[in-house]
């Protein structure tokens, strides 16, 4: 028996994204997607997905080593590019083929699929005419997800919208994200539609007769506090990175409606304004069946410094990086859910991990990620606690299952509880892995 028991029934799962793991970027009538482009820029220098994990063509052998580390659920993307290369129209029946075939054989070997709609890979087709800055992408993104619930509605029980939108943002603000561009004033409007596209979603979600199925979104949650707590200045841009730049852009209009007072304040200030139409807040507050919240750290903004975040991998803690290690965020941001957002419904941990930018294996071929181990260790030691205060999460999703391409950090970060050798796509299990499948073994730590 673990000391740490997790409630039973608790889900254990997994998770990657199509753009990072699939690779056969052009086989098969895929169209390509603004990540493809992106990264084959001149003078980008960046790692390009075309290979990446392959997946497309080992699934089944991911699958294998899912069974074999006891994984309850996986966590995928829908690649929209391969379901639908133009963005709309014509279906790509090889991409319905890849995804039916994916789905099937995670559920003969007793594996949950848990299938995320949106996880940054826009068509390129549909960048070319404004992506999520054009409000048509409202209609564009439904006609996808209906494509997606008329072939798999009935297949996966647990559906998102998006995965971390604050992507968009970096994407389209700040350039270090795929489009690559830098204007603030249609990043925000891009995240104002890409909004009202999850809000649609969902109610296009409930037109359909999909018994036990549940659909929610996923926004990662790094908060930010002041290195210097007595320091008016780092409290201030602590603030600012919380509500203007932060979380506080999603979980607000999500949870609440409408915009916090402080991003009303910051808008107000700028010589521009948004395209926000009657009846916009009110379409994205849509009740929700779960939250899904992707942690991995908290972060200590200093105002000589600005805001303590890395995007080169999507934000995601690296040792590299070294930020201060702060797990203890985790219980802060479940207490601030429930109080500040009044989030009442059931929350998955959609993404947790660490990354590692020099891991290699020993002369022996294993990889003793230690460091992973402790981290995971700790981040599980504080979701426990706050379970055990009341938090109603209902299952955890490693981050992730494979190293994998990690966008503008390429393939140098590394991620995976399972090793990729890119060379040879041959897989090793780390040592995390193992240890991972003795906690889903045993329910606990």
């Amino acid at each position: 028996m673990s000391s740490l028991q997790f409630p039973e029934g608790f889900l254990w799962g997994v998770a990657t994204a199509a753009a990072q793991v699939e690779g056969a970027a052009l086989e098969d009538g895929r169209g390509l997607s603004i990540w493809d482009a992106f990264c084959h820029l001149p003078g980008k220098e960046l790692d390009v997905p075309d290979v990446a994990c392959d997946q497309y063509h080992r699934y089944r052998e991911d699958i294998a080593l899912m069974k074999q580390l006891g994984i309850q659920a996986y966590r995928f993307s829908f690649s929209w590019s391969r379901i639908l290369p133009e963005g709309t129209g014509r279906i790509n029946q090889a991409g319905i083929d890849y995804y039916r075939r994916l789905i099937d054989y995670l559920k003969e070997n007793g594996i949950r699929p848990c299938a995320t709609i949106y996880h940054w890979d826009l068509p390129y087709a549909l960048q070319l005419k404004g992506g999520f800055g054009n409000r048509e992408i409202i209609g564009w993104y439904l006609e996808y997800v209906r494509v997606l619930l008329d072939h798999f509605g009935r297949d996966i029980d647990l559906w998102i919208t998006f995965n971390e939108p604050i992507a968009v943002y970096v994407g389209y603000a700040k350039g270090f994200f795929a489009p690559g561009l830098q204007d603030e004033k249609y990043a925000r409007q891009c995240l104002h539609h890409l909004l009202l596209c999850h809000g649609e979603a969902v109610k296009l979600f409930r037109s359909y007769d999909l018994p036990g199925a549940q659909i929610g979104v996923t926004v990662d949650v790094w908060h930010h506090y002041p290195l210097r707590p007595e320091d008016p200045r780092d409290i201030a841009l602590a603030r600012r990175s919380n509500e203007t730049e932060g979380y506080g852009m999603f979980l607000h209009p999500l949870f609440l409606g409408g915009q916090s007072e402080e991003l009303k304040r910051y808008l107000e200030e700028k010589p521009w304004a948004l395209d926000i139409r009657p009846g916009d807040f009110e379409t994205i507050r849509q009740p929700m069946d779960f939250y899904g919240l992707n942690f991995y750290n908290g972060l200590f903004d200093r105002a000589e410094d600005g805001p303590q975040s890395d995007s080169s991998s999507g934000g995601n803690f690296q040792v590299s990086a070294k930020p201060i290690q702060y797990s203890e965020a985790l219980n802060d941001v479940l207490n601030m859910l429930r109080d500040k957002y009044r989030v009442d419904i059931p929350i998955i941990i959609t993404e947790s991990g660490m990354g590692q930018m020099d891991e290699k294996p020993d002369e022996n071929g294993v990889v003793h990620d230690a460091a992973r181990i402790e981290y995971l260790t700790d981040i599980l030691t504080h979701l426990h606690r706050g379970i055990r205060e009341g938090a109603d999460v209902r299952g955890y999703f490693l981050w992730s299952l494979l190293d994998n391409f990690e966008w503008s950090a390429g393939y140098k970060a590394r991620y995976g509880i399972v090793r990729t050798e890119y060379e040879t796509q041959r897989r090793i299990i780390k040592d995390s892995g193992r240890w991972y499948s003795r906690v889903i073994a045993d329910n606990g730590l």
